[in-house]
């Protein structure tokens, strides 16, 4: 229309909403923008690229099944009118077994993601609870919410690959092939947030909500680790689901993604489909419509239960943990000697079990390190129709670097966040303004000696729990020494590398001017996470073989330590003699742009 319609159209008149469409709209909202999620309010382009990195694995593999699909066909090896033989029937299979399991992990993750907020908090009581609006319209509201959530997120994940896969795979019935596809993968998303749901209610509803939040982390950081190792697990799934399928093999009864192959199959070959399908179908609906169900029933109990806790109140019980005492004791005689380490130390300790944001990143890191330490670790074959798992030695070598990485990278994450920056201008006072050189290096280097002890602390129990499943090469003395070896020195180094240029104290620095590329963010994890694993294992095969090895591996270690304490020292020197900005001025005309 033109500009003159426009404006005898008059003033635009906003929809006329109800109360449940603005609380909808409010949580949905909540569930972008919360404390958790981000502290800057830049959630939402985090979710978009969510929204993005979970559609596009589908549609990826799609355009990687045209080629096998539709091979190279040569006119001297084809005639004319023969065309290359489809894949065998069990590759098939193994194609349709992965989107249903791909959105099985997808909705499971998210929902673990989001775990906290499907839930009032007390920000929801002290401001809707004081509002004309009925407790029975918010939780309608909420539940409303819950449901757009999902539904958006199930229609995010899938909604790619049926657009390629026809094309892709040419099947010989299409309706049939979008119809069991899309009702498998559909109920596969279901089923995986119907029962994330449902558990979380149902701790609720048993134990309270003072009991559940502290296991709460625990509990999603298992989830998240069983999810995720389902999805690692899968080229080795579909290495044996052949063997497990044809034997009829009662395992598959218990692995929830069987089942959803089996509605996939079931749709798509009809009568012709294996007797097996036909049960792991039923089983696929059951599991969703209990899920569904028991999700149903103790969710409003769960809520109205929690909601009632936050308005009551729990009092606040401190006692004093004197079985720790001696290790404190100790800790203060050697890593925190001086006052101004010490106080980092214990503001790191206390900021972690304060803002739930920081835990939920480390349960995060830990979550996907510990699936892939397992999927490392584990070998799975199947004997007579029963599936056996393996320890692989070479697996237990390249575990050592694993938990080393993900435990700097997670903690790396957490101390960067900008997301305490209020309580920042107590530092000025520790370190003065210019900054002294020493408290600045006793401050920084609290969080180096955190990061350390945590990251050995959680390597060598790696270790101790590996000695008793084992195999027996890795058992011996020489083989031990060389493991601690290698464990302490990739933690000491990691973290020297991995906090070179941290020159502010945890949780305190700065947000980035400009958004970090998500693409460069993962290509550095996935360069230096295998550097790190293959460095580790062969570090290890090397100082098993002889104890000069062991010697040279030592000093090795050190003299990388001390180079990059020296280069440490540097870059804190110069940024401790640069001149410190306003609250909110800028840089360009000190810097004139340019980057140290």
């Amino acid at each position: 229309m033109s500009l003159n319609t426009q404006a005898a159209l008059g003033p635009v008149r906003q929809p006329e909403r109800s109360q449940v469409s603005h609380l909808i709209r409010h949580f949905l909202e909540r569930f972008f923008n919360h404390e958790t999620a981000s502290a800057d309010g830049d959630a939402k382009t985090r979710m978009v690229l969510i929204a993005f990195a979970a559609g596009l694995p589908g549609f990826v593999v799609a355009l990687y099944l045209w080629p096998v699909y539709h091979p190279l066909i040569l006119r001297s090896t084809h005639p004319s009118g023969v065309l290359p033989p489809r894949p065998p029937y069990w590759v098939q299979v193994n194609h349709h077994f992965f989107y249903v399991t791909y959105s099985l992990v997808v909705m499971g993750l998210a929902v673990v993601y989001e775990w906290d907020m499907f839930f009032p908090d007390l920000l929801d009581v002290l401001v809707l609870g004081a509002l004309p609006i009925s407790r029975t319209r918010v939780f309608l509201a909420r539940v409303g919410a819950i449901a757009v959530l999902v539904s958006a997120f199930l229609f995010d994940a899938n909604f790619l690959a049926p657009m390629t896969l026809v094309a892709a795979t040419d099947p010989p019935n299409m309706p049939r092939f979008l119809v069991g596809h899309c009702v498998s993968v559909v109920m596969a998303g279901l089923f995986s947030a119907a029962a994330i749901l449902a558990f979380e209610g149902l701790l609720i509803t048993i134990l309270g909500d003072r009991l559940f939040q502290k296991i709460s982390l625990a509990v999603q950081g298992a989830a998240v680790t069983v999810l995720v190792m389902v999805l690692l697990l899968f080229p080795v799934l579909a290495g044996v689901t052949p063997a497990l399928l044809q034997s009829h093999s009662a395992i598959v009864l218990w692995l929830p993604p069987y089942w959803f192959l089996g509605v996939d199959q079931w749709f798509l070959e009809g009568t012709a489909a294996l007797p097996m399908y036909g049960t792991l179908a039923k089983m696929a609906c059951v599991g969703t419509l209990m899920a569904t169900g028991v999700a149903a029933v103790t969710y409003p109990i769960a809520y109205f239960r929690r909601e009632r806790q936050l308005v009551e109140g729990s009092t606040a019980r401190s006692r004093a943990r004197s079985g720790i005492a001696p290790l404190r004791w100790l800790l203060h005689r050697t890593a925190v000697r001086s006052p101004a380490r010490r106080a980092v130390y214990y503001f790191i300790q206390q900021t972690l079990q304060r803002v739930p944001r920081y835990r939920i990143y480390l349960v995060l890191y830990g979550g996907v390190g510990l699936s892939i330490l397992v999927a490392t670790v584990l070998r799975l074959t199947v004997h007579k129709g029963m599936l056996h798992a393996e320890i692989s030695a070479d697996g237990v070598r390249a575990s050592i670097g694993m938990v080393a990485f993900w435990v700097v990278a997670g903690l790396r994450t957490a101390f960067g966040s900008p997301g305490n920056r209020q309580g920042s201008w107590v530092w000025r006072f520790v370190h003065g303004s210019p900054p002294q050189l020493e408290l600045t290096l006793e401050k920084l280097l609290a969080a180096r000696v955190w990061v350390m002890l945590c990251g050995t602390a959680l390597t060598i129990s790696t270790i101790a729990v590996f000695h008793i499943i084992a195999p027996v090469e890795l058992l011996g003395f020489q083989s031990t020494v060389a493991q601690l070896i290698v464990a302490i020195g990739m933690c000491l180094l990691l973290t020297d590398a991995g906090f070179l240029h941290v020159v502010s104290a945890p949780f305190t620095g700065a947000a980035p001017q400009t958004e970090e590329n998500l693409a460069f963010t993962l290509l550095r994890f996935f360069t230096f996470f295998p550097l790190t694993i293959w460095l580790s294992e062969a570090s290890e095969q090397w100082i098993e073989a002889n104890w000069l090895h062991a010697g040279a591996a030592v000093t090795v270690i050190v003299v990388a330590h001390l180079w990059l304490r020296w280069k440490y020292m540097d870059i804190v020197r110069i940024h401790c003699g640069l001149i410190e900005l306003e609250e909110g001025e800028d840089d360009f005309p000190m810097k004139l742009g340019l980057r140290y």
